[in-house]
Formats: structure tokens, sequence, C-alpha cells
């Protein structure tokens, strides 16, 4: 018998109907012979909800008691799951994080996975019931509460699957998919049936929404196959999974946009061995993660340093940052919130040269200024302004020939 993990995100579970519809469809998996585990998110906009009552209550919410409330959304959706599936005359368990046996380590609203004990699930899946799991959130050694950060129900869901070995971690969500680019801004984007781990995790990592960057480190550590599909149709999704042939592979496979970006930049840095350690490992420390990083050339040894950070991280990282600048001797920082940031990803592109060209005369020709450049070996990715971000999206999909497979 299959174990399969089904993960439903937030406008999967959105109200009652859909909370049902999502019953249905775990009753067909159930009914085919599988075992079958259900990780749900919070319903609709439940913890953007909790998140701004909690900052009615004070600007600056203790996380652990931010995580306690957020995780409330969870176990609101997983119970009613249950209850629906119950209804309709199949055994069901909801589970909360804790119950499920993840553990995690203590770091409160980006909290990471130590360990999950299975026992538990186990044993209420040889009793036939379909076991609905809270995703999103574990517990640590001390039996606090944690959650996983945004987009945390995914790593969940593929934490479980490898956990319990099963053959495959279904994510469902609304839209059916991957997609060449973010179909509400190109409409002529198409769907890519199948992704390798690594470029699904560039994919993510510079803005695609459709699965959580965290979540496909885990499904190619532990070669778990990713199916991403609508909880609304049945039509087919993006399987992610490893063993793809490079040849067979297209040189650009997708544009992402990530406009959750902001820009720091420190002035007047004196150019001296250890200055980079210290303002890293203090917002390190802080848990803020950083991404482009770039530093100018000294002139009479002073230079600018400037990196990006999501910008719901930006409040936090200038206050962390302002004490360092004076510590340092540094002239002062400066920040910029109106960026967006547009990627193309591709395996294929590493052994091909052209696509840096081919992408600067792309935002050159559609009027695009770029502020900052980032690259890895399949991706290639510029910091622009955020009034420019569609329509940089939509200039590289068209010169890049992406809606024609």
């Amino acid at each position: 018998m299959a174990i399969i993990v089904q993960k439903y995100g937030g406008s999967s579970v959105a109200d009652v109907d859909k909370i049902r519809n999502v019953a249905r469809r775990a009753i067909k998996a159930k009914e085919k012979g599988n075992d079958v585990v259900v990780v749900v998110s919070a319903m609709g906009k439940t913890t953007d909800g909790l998140i701004a009552l909690a900052r009615q209550v004070t600007e600056h919410p203790d996380v652990r008691e931010l995580d306690v409330l957020l995780s409330t959304g969870e176990l609101v959706s997983s119970t009613l799951l249950a209850m629906a599936l119950k209804s309709m005359g199949h055994d069901a368990v909801s589970l909360s994080g804790a119950q499920a046996g993840i553990t995690t380590d203590a770091a409160y609203t980006k909290a990471r996975i130590i360990d999950i004990e299975v026992k538990r699930m186990k044993k209420e899946l040889k009793e036939n019931k379909i076991v609905v799991v809270a995703g999103f959130q574990g517990i640590t050694s001390e039996n606090d509460v944690t959650t996983l950060g945004r987009g945390g129900s995914d790593t969940t869901a593929v934490a479980l699957a490898i956990a319990l070995k099963a053959d495959i971690c279904e994510t469902y969500t609304d839209v059916d998919g991957v997609y060449t680019a973010d179909p509400r801004i190109v409409p002529e984007a198409r769907k890519v049936k199948e992704l390798g781990y690594e470029e699904m995790m560039e994919l993510a990592s510079s803005g695609a929404k459709v699965l959580h960057l965290r979540c496909v480190e885990l499904g190619e550590m532990y070669d778990m196959p990713i199916l991403v599909a609508s909880s609304f149709t049945d039509a087919p999704g993006s399987l992610i999974h490893g063993g793809m042939e490079m040849e067979t592979r297209a040189k650009v496979r997708g544009i992402a946009l990530d406009q959750n970006v902001a820009k720091v930049t420190i002035l007047g840095v004196p150019d001296k061995p250890g200055i980079a350690s210290t303002v890293f490992e203090a917002l390190a420390k802080a848990n803020i993660s950083v991404d482009t990083i770039v530093q100018n050339a000294s002139v009479e040894r002073i230079t600018d340093l400037t990196f990006t950070v999501a910008k719901s991280d930006l409040d936090q990282a200038i206050r962390v940052v302002e004490p360092v600048v004076k510590s340092i001797g540094a002239r002062g920082c400066v920040a910029d919130s109106k960026l967006g940031k547009i990627s193309i990803i591709g395996i294929g592109m590493q052994n091909t040269p052209g696509y840096a060209a081919k992408m600067f005369r792309a935002l050159y020709d559609a009027g695009i200024n770029i502020e900052l450049i980032t690259t890895s070996e399949i991706r290639i990715t510029c910091i622009i302004h955020e009034d420019k971000a569609k329509d940089a999206v939509k200039a590289l999909h068209r010169a890049f020939e992406l809606d024609k497979g």
C-alpha cells in the first residue's frame, strides 16, 4: 500500500465548501488503496489577520507568543477538515505539529525541523484513518510551539513524506503547476510539465510563489518527487524530480519576480579585514537572510557596502545594522524598499554564453535600469525599480521566446 502526502494551501481551504472539496480529493486518493496524510495551511488570509491582531496589541510582538498565536490558524483548518472527512464516512484524525512528532529548533517564526517521530502517524494510518496534520508548526525540546516561516506548510509536507517514506508529496494550490512566468503578468506563459530540483530551487529563491525553497531543498536531498497541481481542477500539474537529462532541458526555463526586496547600503565603510564579518554576523544572529551583496572598489581605503534583504525584514535589519555602523566607523546607512528582483533561470544556461547579454539588452530596450546584478551557474538576477518589475517580466518572456516552448 502506497503512502501519499497531500498538502493544501490557504486558498484551497479558504472556506467550508473548499474544505469539503479537499476532503473529497483526499477520499479519492484513499479509495485508490493508498494511505493518505493531508497537510493543511491556515484558511485564506488567517495568518495575515493574526499578525495584524498582534500588532494592534504591540508594534513588536514577542516572537514566542507570536508563534503560539500563529499556530492556531492551521489547527482550525486541520480540525475542520477532519470533521468533514468523518461526515463523509471516512475515519480521520487531526494532529497538531507537536502531535505529529515534529521537533524543531527554537528560532521562533523561522524554525527549522530537527526530527520527526512518525510513530503516532503510523499508528493512525494502520487504523485506516486519513491523517490531517496542521502545517507550518512544530515544537521544541522544551515543548514550546514554533512556526516554520512563510510557506512552512510546504516544508512540513515534504518532511513528513520523507519521514514516512511516501511515494510522492502532492502540493495543491490555486494554480495548476509551475509556469514560465506568472500567468497573471504574462497571459501567454506556459505550464512546465517537469523540472529538476535545482531549477525549482532557483525559481523559489528568486520569487516564484508556487513552492517554498526549503521544501525543494529537502526534496532534492532525499529524492522525494513533488507534484504541484490545482486543488480546483484535475488538470495535470508540474512534477519536480531528479534524473532529468541535461541535453533535453531548455536553456531558460522560467522568469521569476520577487517584489519582497529591499536594499541597505552602508556608506563610507573602512576597507579593512573583519568589517564584512562584523556586519553579516550581526544580521545572521538576528535570523535575517541576506541575498545580493555588492561592495564597491575602495577609494582611499573607503568603500560602500550594499546588500538586499526581504522587505519584511528591512526594519529589523536597520535596527541591527545601525549600531554596527557606529562600531566600525562607517558614515551611515540608507535603505530603499521600492525594488523588485527579476531572474531568468535554466540549468542549460551554465554551458552556453550570451544569456546575460541578451537579458541586459531586453531590459535596456524596455527602458529598465539595472541597480544590482547577481548570478549563479543557472540564474541571472537583476535588481530594478518596483514600478518596472512587471514590464521586465514581459520583456524577458518575449526576448527568450518562452511562449513558444
